[in-house]
């Protein structure tokens, strides 16, 4: 049973077929979060006994609507036949999973201070006159600011190229999110949404294993979700879909 304890059927094409439920032609609204969050789960819910079922899914997101009747559904199916087939041989067998990387603040704060042109400065202040000392320490500020992101830019970029050998796909998102309350207090560095095989989910288990046990740095690694993030738009604007 789907949303709002729809039945959910499948409309075949060929080798191909469309898990669906009946709807309005409109997007689902409520003012009520508890039954939003019911309606995406139940969404979830489905895909996940698609997958279960099926092997492997294409999970469109909450909210995508067909005008139209089963008919439609099929003329879709029809229409993007080539490109569903494409995506399918794409994520057979993988799954998305999450990976974000942090690293202690106390990290990236200290090991700047080690920079010889930053001693250097730090030295000139403490024997200049306080007018000149004082733009030597906003100096110092830029400076030590610039070196923390430059050394957590290169963490980044060495443990990318390293998740990226073991991955089908990946995207990069931003590290601007807020943390779980878990990591809250520490720094994010990297922040992917991964397409892995089940064949080298164990390797990269090993490698942010690894990583999680270096000093200063923690990892969560969540999944295996439905592969939303390696989906894109299917079929660009054909149909009368939603």
């Amino acid at each position: 049973m789907g949303i709002e304890d729809s039945l959910v059927y499948t409309v075949p094409f060929n080798d191909l077929g469309a898990v669906v439920h009946r709807c309005e032609a409109k997007p689902y609204k409520t003012e009520d979060k508890e039954k939003a969050g019911e309606w995406i789960l139940t969404h979830q819910y489905v895909i996940d006994l698609a997958t279960k079922e099926f092997g492997t899914v294409i999970p469109l997101t909450f909210d995508t609507i067909f005008k139209g009747n089963d008919k439609t559904v099929k003329q879709w199916l029809r229409e993007e036949y080539r490109e569903l087939n494409t995506l399918l041989e794409k994520l057979d067998g993988k799954a998305e999973y999450g990976v974000q990387i942090f690293v202690e603040n106390d990290f990236v704060e200290k090991a700047p201070e080690e920079n010889e042109e930053i001693q250097r400065l730090k030295k000139e202040i403490e024997n200049k006159p306080k007018g000149a000392a004082y733009l030597l320490q906003k100096k110092l500020e830029r400076k030590l600011e610039l070196e923390r992101k430059l050394l957590a830019d290169k963490h980044a970029k060495n443990l990318y190229n390293q998740i990226k050998k073991l991955v089908d796909d990946m995207k990069l998102d931003s590290t601007k999110k807020e943390a779980p309350e878990k990591w809250k207090g520490k720094q994010m560095i990297l922040n992917l949404a991964c397409l892995a095989h089940k064949d080298n989910l164990q390797s990269l288990g090993n490698v942010l294993g690894e990583v999680n046990k270096r000093d200063g740095f923690a990892v969560r690694f969540t999944g295996p979700w439905p592969p939303y993030s390696f989906v894109g738009e299917i079929g660009g604007s054909k149909g009368d879909r939603r």
